[in-house]
């Protein structure tokens, strides 16, 4: 009964859906060139041979499909790929850095017509989804045309799994459009197989192996030559009030450590010109914005504001401790993804919300990976010490860089799932050859 309402309105839902969309290109929100995509309308051709449809939801996944996608190439050098996301950031990202053979697009949103018309366009022969979106629409018309559907690095998080309980034999129906899932962790796993999911396996986290961040060595070469031997830490992917935040403990920590140096870099870089703005009403804190002409803090730069894109591998080599953002924030946080850090020797810290990582945050600390804070009062103390204390921050990078490094076998995993799909695409190809 779900599942009918779902498509019946869908089905009536163009109209609203386009104006929702030429709202959000008013806020900046979407592509100006590109939003039309998002009505399944291609913006490139359907390139020749067996194509792959990956589909990941934002930055976070698509940072963590890199890796697999470059495997995915490597294994067969006739196969295409195209990478499917929602958000500006994300495009932004895969465009620096995807492989030849790639391509990526906006994902349709989950309106019938539309959904129809980019499977026509693009016709893929194996579609794998990342994580936790599941569009009834796409998966229906997925299923139907046989195209074997997977859904790897999939996660549930206890209120979704009973939201979707709630809505009776819909989630079983939906679920059914998938040929494997490869989960997170065993709850998830239990998760899924409640809700009806036949073929599921644990195959943990591909955030755990997904390729560094990158960076300019030039860049990293002029930053520290400019900021020298100062003390320094990084606040990456901040979210309101988190800056304000920075700023508050930096003006406390100052008192003990003068030349501290305090790096913010916001999630979203288009809040540059609120926060430069909010960050300036501390007259007592000399603040540097980097975007532009990517300034250098000079010296006696007290808060060094970097709304650029695609730099966080940057501040993450050149601080040696880094607190995650969307922790402390006002929207109810989240968090982001700590591995990022962790991988390029970051000790890492993080505030009490931290719901939708909540397995990577519980199993690092376990490990004594990451350092959970409470409150501010414990966030001040904590940096205190690390940043006087030059062998217990060395403690603290060396025990985060030993978790990730542990954790570097669950590519292969996933990989071994997937061989028989991408060899099954291969011998269909070579009887057509």
């Amino acid at each position: 009964m779900f599942l009918t309402l779902y498509r019946g309105l869908t089905s009536c839902a163009a109209v609203p859906l386009t104006a929702l969309l030429k709202r959000r290109l008013r806020k900046g929100k979407e592509d100006p060139l590109r939003w039309r995509e998002k009505t399944g309308t291609a913006s490139a051709p359907r390139p020749q041979g067996p194509l792959i449809w990956l589909h990941a939801a934002s930055v976070g996944e698509a940072q963590s499909a890199l890796i697999l996608i470059e495997k995915i190439l490597w294994h067969d050098p006739d196969l295409h790929v195209l990478i499917t996301s929602g958000t500006v950031t994300s495009a932004r990202l895969l465009s620096e850095r995807l492989p030849s053979r790639a391509l990526h697009q906006f994902a349709p949103l989950d309106h019938p017509a539309w959904v129809r018309t980019f499977l026509e366009h693009w016709q893929p022969d194996l579609a794998l989804w990342l994580e936790s979106e599941l569009w009834p629409n796409m998966l229906g018309a997925l299923s139907s045309r046989k195209i074997p559907v997977l859904l790897l690095n999939a996660r549930l998080s206890e209120a979704s799994f009973h939201s979707w309980q709630r809505l009776g034999g819909m989630p079983r129906q939906i679920l059914q459009a998938f040929s494997l899932i490869l989960c997170q962790t065993e709850t998830d796993a239990v998760f899924y197989r409640q809700l009806g999911a036949e073929r599921v396996e644990v195959s943990g986290n591909i955030k755990y192996s997904a390729a560094p961040l990158p960076y300019d060595p030039q860049k990293l070469a002029a930053l520290q030559k400019s900021v020298g031997a100062r003390p320094l830490w990084v606040y990456a992917s901040t979210h309101a009030p988190e800056e304000e935040l920075a700023a508050r403990l930096h003006q406390r920590l100052k008192a003990e450590i003068p030349d501290l140096l305090t790096v913010i870099v916001p999630r979203h870089p288009e809040r540059g010109d609120t926060l430069a703005a909010q960050l300036q009403n501390h007259p007592d804190l000399s603040l540097c914005r980097r975007t532009g002409q990517h300034h250098l803090p000079p010296e006696g730069t007290d808060l060094y504001l970097c709304d650029t894109m695609g730099e966080l591998g940057l501040f993450y080599r050149l601080a040696p401790l880094a607190a995650i953002g969307r922790s402390f924030s006002a929207d109810g946080g989240g968090g982001h993804n700590p591995i990022e850090a962790a991988q390029l020797g970051c000790a890492v810290l993080h505030g009490p919300h931290v719901q939708n990582l909540q397995e990577i945050y519980d199993d690092m600390a376990a490990a004594g990976a990451c350092l959970p804070l409470r409150d501010e009062e414990e966030f001040y103390q904590t940096l205190r010490t690390l940043l006087t204390s030059p062998q217990y921050l060395a403690a603290a990078q060396r025990r985060a860089e030993a978790f990730v490094a542990g954790q570097q076998d669950i590519l292969n995993g996933i990989w071994t799932a997937l061989l028989p799909y991408l060899s099954v695409l291969h011998h269909k190809q070579a009887r057509h050859a």
